[in-house]
């Protein structure tokens, strides 16, 4: 294998979709909490995109084994296995090889922080395994939207802004045989709003592959969401996630979790606009589905900017 088979193995581009919500879970703490610890962003980072890069690795291998379907873009040049001819032994290897960075990565994160940061990591590692393999994958189901979105959008930029909170957001302590949890509700709640937008966004992603996808699903027996409620309804679905994240952000704004110059994030509202209904004329894996990839880049790498702007403006002033 080589650097460009890996790179297509990984599928790379897409690892946006955990980095980013990374990125503003640090700056979010940042933000809010003025506090920033190197070497835990770095486990993080390592953790992170290891086991981004191992999932995808799994899907596309469990889609090379299970394909009903074996000619057609989806099958011969999309899947990097087929496409770089690669042996399944190399290919399994690789996964492996993720697994370990990610695991080596996710405890030394946990020496330096705690239990809490261990659980909603364990769970994560099993939701991102669960979505590609077993019985019946997540990703063969019409909940793969609900969990990429929830699990990439939300409990990434949670746990991202929990490392450098010193557990002044959720407190979980052993002490004795006894328990201790203790939650600020609010912040919590102010995270959550927070992170709207980025899972609307990642699931906007796999519902956008999904809908491209539909026809070749339907005969290699993936039912997912576009495959129950119909191509249609999808994209009237896909639409929406866009238009609620931009309704979250001024909800944020009125309560005061955003800075006031996330208003300017409105004007991505224009190429925005112009992708979504390019997809909706045209749904296709080799050339539109990037545009929900791209969707993702410019609304929340913009939210990137201004919160880092935002920081850096707290810091001179």
């Amino acid at each position: 294998m080589n650097v460009k088979s890996f790179l297509q193995f990984v599928e790379l581009p897409t690892k946006a979709a955990s980095m980013i919500p990374f990125l503003m879970g640090t700056l979010y703490a940042l933000y809010r909490y003025d506090d920033f610890y190197v070497l835990r962003f770095v486990l993080m980072f390592v953790s992170l995109l290891s086991f981004d890069m191992a999932t995808t690795a799994i899907n596309n291998y469990y889609d090379f084994k299970k394909a009903s379907k074996t000619e057609g873009y989806g099958y011969e040049t999309h899947n990097a296995i087929v496409r770089y001819k690669l042996k399944e032994s190399t290919a399994v290897f690789t996964i492996i090889l993720l697994l370990a960075l990610a695991a080596g990565g996710g405890i030394a994160l946990v020496t330096q922080t705690g239990l809490l940061v261990f659980l909603l990591g364990g769970l994560s590692f099993l939701i991102g395994i669960l979505y590609s393999f077993g019985p019946i994958p997540i990703s063969r189901m019409p909940l793969g939207e609900l969990f990429s979105g929830l699990f990439m959008g939300f409990v990434i930029i949670f746990i991202s802004a929990y490392i450098h909170t010193d557990s002044s957001v959720v407190g979980l302590v052993i002490e004795n045989g006894w328990v201790s949890l203790h939650i600020s509700i609010l912040e919590v709640l102010y995270l959550f709003w927070f992170s709207v937008p980025a899972i609307l966004g990642i699931a906007a992603i796999m519902l956008a592959n999904n809908i491209c996808d539909i026809d070749d699903d339907i005969e290699n027996r993936r039912y997912t969401l576009p495959v129950y409620i119909g191509r249609a309804n999808a994209l009237t679905l896909y639409k929406l996630l866009y238009y609620v994240s931009y309704l979250d952000l001024v909800v944020l704004l009125m309560l005061g979790v955003h800075p006031v110059l996330v208003l300017l994030i409105l004007l991505t509202l224009i190429p925005l606009r112009r992708n979504i209904a390019r997809f909706t004329k045209k749904q296709e894996k080799a050339t539109t589905f990037i545009l929900a990839v791209q969707n993702f880049i410019v609304m929340n790498t913009a939210r990137i900017v201004i919160m880092g702007a935002a920081v850096l403006l707290s810091v001179l002033i």
